[in-house]
């Protein structure tokens, strides 16, 4: 297994250790953080304008553009996540919750350092777990059915009791709220619309980016519009941006559990970044009861958390595009289309015909993650100075991305006004203490939920049992389980035992 791991960094050395390669990663990695950072940009979409580019470039140069891309632009969606409440992409709006009441204390740069560290060591990791584990992980996906990914989403759901930590029936009133939504546009099993009311543009649901940006980007905007602007300019320290050791000791746990779930997560196809951003922010909420409370007002492992989580699909989401040809997201699939191109399919005969193609793969990945460490540490100086500006002159510019964000998805109107209605409801759950984030976790995880649901049904001819029968089913619905009803337990209890005390004290004093 050894020689294996050592094959695939060194089959494909001589490929990459070239001047126009490792030119071509550079721009790609560059240009990703840049698609990233912009909201309305995702990878996703940089790879899909410029995977058609690539046909007359080498392979290796092509897939140096398009790894540079992939992890550049995962990275990048955290940069406006932190400054300006606007996630980048949807892997990045569990950033916002502790990243962006850090810029407001004056840390920005410090935040952008911490998701730039965090996301590298997110992403090496996902590479050697994928030059490790590559075929046995690849299985063991292959093995989800609909009852697997109805309990990993009903598990996803499960976490708005930890980021709702301030009132767990307004939590539950804003997922269902984002589970509602999810149902609009065409039902995927029966075709049938649903709740579109004759709009052509609802045909296919609301879209992720205009509502994410709205409920983030644009409620933020109204939130400083009512207040008075000379009082909430901070100015953003630009000394640190470089983790210290303490820190660094402080989120290494963190980072490691994190890219533990993000290739796991990441190697089940259709799960995505945003999913595993979401797991790895609830599961942290476990392991730090302690500080729980402080999770969503700005501390490091709410940004090591999520960013280590999903910079690590990339390598986990290569795993059944590379062994099986199975794509385990949107990006691999475009990066499958790239293989065909290059007339290279994907699967168990490619590491045998073509290892050295695969190996350039690994080593660009692994060196795209290192390139972006760089510019991010590099470039969080820049990005600090440019949001030292007055407010008066920010929230125009927030503003306007927000808007150009929202209409480039599909150049629709209408999506701007769907950023506008999600930018006043985001304002209205600011002013009646509702949280934002459970709405936003249902919407994603809803169409998972439903179909998976419903999908475990069919497959079982009605059997309900089905869903607990299943070890993996099992596994996920019980720490769901555990996860929505261990902390009133224990809490109840704790409650008990304090009542309990003072009454045998008095049956000791009567004695």
């Amino acid at each position: 297994m050894m020689h294996d791991v050592f094959a695939l960094y060194t089959e494909g050395l001589h490929l990459v250790l070239r001047a126009d390669v490792l030119l071509w990663l550079l721009t790609g990695t560059v240009s990703g953080v840049v698609i990233g950072a912009l909201p309305g940009l995702t990878a996703v979409m940089g790879l899909a304008v410029m995977t058609p580019l690539t046909f007359g470039m080498s392979t290796t140069s092509a897939f140096a553009m398009l790894m540079g891309i992939y992890c550049g632009g995962i990275y990048g969606g955290s940069i406006t996540a932190i400054v300006a409440k606007i996630p980048g992409s949807p892997s990045s709006m569990m950033t916002t919750l502790d990243g962006y009441p850090m810029a407001q204390r004056g840390e920005a740069g410090k935040a952008i350092g911490i998701a730039t560290v965090s996301s590298c060591i997110g992403g090496l990791f996902s590479v050697v777990m994928l030059s490790l584990f590559a075929p046995i992980i690849a299985t063991f996906a292959l093995t989800f059915s609909a009852q697997e990914y109805f309990a990993i989403a009903v598990f996803g759901l499960c976490i708005i009791a930890y980021i709702s930590q301030a009132s767990l029936v307004k939590g539950l009133i804003a997922g269902v709220l984002g589970l509602l939504i999810a149902t609009i546009g065409f039902d995927e099993i029966t075709g049938i619309l649903r709740f579109t009311f004759r709009q052509l543009y609802l045909f296919d649901g609301l879209q992720m980016i205009p509502l994410l940006i709205g409920l983030y980007g644009l409620a933020e905007v109204f939130i400083l519009s009512c207040k008075d602007l000379k009082d909430i300019q901070v100015e953003q320290k630009i000394d640190q941006v470089l983790p210290t050791r303490k820190d660094m000791k402080q989120i290494l746990p963190t980072i490691w559990r994190g890219s533990t779930i993000g290739t796991i997560i990441g190697a089940i196809p259709a799960a995505g970044g945003a999913i595993a951003a979401i797991i790895a922010y609830g599961l942290e909420l476990r392991f730090f009861p302690k500080k729980a409370k402080k999770f969503g007002t700005g501390i490091i492992e709410g940004i090591a958390a999520p960013e280590s989580a999903n910079n690590a699909v990339t390598g986990g989401a290569m795993i059944p595009m590379l062994t099986l040809g199975i794509p385990g997201d949107a990006a691999t699939a475009i990066l499958i289309g790239a293989l065909l191109i290059h007339g290279l399919q994907p699967g168990p005969m490619l590491f045998r015909d073509n290892l050295p193609i695969v190996s350039s793969i690994f080593i660009l990945i692994m060196f795209a993650n290192f390139f972006f460490l760089f510019f991010g540490l590099a470039g969080a100086q820049i990005i600090t100075r440019a949001i030292n500006k007055p407010m008066q002159i920010l929230i125009p510019i927030i503003m306007l991305f927000c808007i150009v964000g929202s209409f480039s998805i599909r150049y629709a109107v209408f999506d701007i006004f769907v950023l506008i209605i999600f930018g006043f409801l985001g304002f209205l759950f600011t002013k009646v203490g509702l949280p934002t984030a459970p709405l936003v976790l249902g919407f994603v995880l809803g169409n998972l939920v439903e179909t998976g649901f419903r999908r475990g049904l069919m497959l079982s001819l009605g059997d309900f049992t089905s869903f607990f029968t299943r070890p993996i089913c099992a596994v996920f619905l019980s720490l769901s389980v555990l996860m929505l009803f261990a902390s009133p337990i224990i809490t109840f209890i704790k409650k008990l035992l304090k009542f309990q005390l003072p009454i045998s004290q008095q049956k000791q004093e009567e004695e």
